[in-house]
């Protein structure tokens, strides 16, 4: 079952030269789709009737022009915290995709909504880390995984970024989706309130596994949040293979950026 929620949310359009304040970031907001106009509609066969809007929002540019040596680094502000992530042509994980940026700015922007303090997070195909150096930063247990050509460039940003700071210390641990689920995540010890993914739906042969993945680690009482940019019909049908199993609302929509934001939980019995 899939649904979309309405939730205003104020226009976040701002140049982040350094990390402002969040007093700061809300006083420059405006509202935006008051009436209703310019609000793309959300397709009306993957939501229920009478269902209400879903959040527009356009991505923050988050990023902070720097001057570097380092074409492959780049540098972020979430949280009050500037992050550096360290990124690699070599593998599809290595680069902070948009589906990233919506995500840590929906954590960051939402914490009464989305309260992560002290709560057991997974992130899966955290690729460079961003998403769970932000959930880190906003108080969560995380564990950050991806598949091992990758965990390197993961575990040196993910140091890099939370070493020497007063928060619970991420762990990094390999995730082959639907690979040694019940042998490495044992439901019975392994129980996590949040399981975070950004950008893991394109064009690739793993939807399947990657589906599992998802429904095994989704337990009664965790929530499933998972941004993505849509660009092809696999996407789609990702989606309604998602819905048919667990209960899927869209959170959020960032039209210019073609990306959904959905949280999905287990469907009681």
């Amino acid at each position: 079952m899939i649904s979309t929620q309405h939730l205003p949310l104020p226009n976040e359009i701002q140049r982040a030269m350094d990390c402002p304040s969040k007093e700061k970031e809300h006083k420059e907001q405006q509202s935006e789709c008051q009436d209703g106009s310019n609000c793309p509609d959300y397709s009306p066969a993957t939501t229920e009737s009478n269902a209400e809007s879903p959040r527009i929002l356009k991505i923050l540019q988050k990023w902070i022009p720097s001057v570097s040596p380092y074409f492959d680094k780049e540098h972020y502000c979430y949280a009050d915290h500037q992050i550096t992530i360290q990124e690699s042509l070599d593998h599809f994980g290595a680069i902070v995709w948009p589906g990233a940026l919506a995500l840590s700015q929906y954590l960051e922007s939402n914490q009464q909504e989305i309260n992560l303090k002290d709560k057991e997070v997974l992130e899966i195909g955290a690729g460079t880390g961003l998403v769970s150096i932000v959930a880190s930063i906003l108080g969560a247990y995380v564990t950050a995984t991806d598949v091992p050509e990758v965990l390197e460039n993961l575990k040196l940003n993910i140091s890099r970024n939370t070493q020497n700071m007063n928060i619970h210390q991420p762990e990094v641990r390999k995730l082959v989706w639907e690979e040694d689920l019940n042998e490495d995540f044992p439901k019975s010890t392994h129980h996590y309130d949040f399981i975070l993914a950004s950008d893991v739906v394109y064009h690739h042969t793993s939807l399947d596994p990657l589906l599992t993945t998802m429904v095994y680690l989704c337990q009664p009482g965790t929530v499933l949040l998972w941004a993505n940019k849509f660009r092809f019909s696999t996407d789609f049908e990702f989606l309604e293979k998602l819905g048919n199993i667990l209960i899927v609302t869209l959170l959020a929509e960032f039209p210019e950026s073609n990306i959904k934001l959905f949280k999905a939980t287990v469907k009681e019995n």
